[in-house]
């Protein structure tokens, strides 16, 4: 059997992290063996992801793409497939690279949660004061 050939492109954000491949196929978009809409079922994930897609004007029809994505939350979880995807496209095809960045798609978001401090009951949160 021949091996398929696959683009690969990673993403992160805050604590999640997505592996995703794309490859030539019929449609299929699979993120941990569930398909896409069963695995983010909130409104308005489905198209942030999709997002590298439709900039780059490639119909997802033609491909097959498939995500293993652990840690994090919802959203940190979504944003990480975005760019995994993101980066998956501009190794398939190097022009799209530009068109990509000034869409703000190849770019890691930094935000992660600040540590908690001593004496505070988060990273910024002071208990209350009481004056007596």
């Amino acid at each position: 059997m021949m091996a398929v050939q696959y683009y690969e492109g990673v993403g992160r954000r805050k604590e999640a992290t997505a592996r995703v491949r794309v490859m030539s196929g019929s449609g299929r978009f699979v993120i941990n063996e569930k398909p896409l809409e069963v695995y983010f079922p909130r409104l308005g994930d489905v198209d942030s992801i999709l997002r590298p897609l439709a900039v780059t004007g490639y119909d997802r029809a033609g491909f097959d793409i498939t995500v293993k994505v652990e840690g994090g939350g919802v959203t940190g979880q979504a944003d990480a497939v975005r760019l995994g995807l993101a980066r998956a496209l501009a190794k398939m095809n190097p022009e799209l690279v530009q068109m990509l960045r000034r869409e703000g798609l190849l770019t890691r978001d930094p935000r992660v949660k600040e540590r908690k401090k001593p004496g505070l009951k988060r990273a910024r949160k002071a208990p209350t004061y009481t004056k007596r």
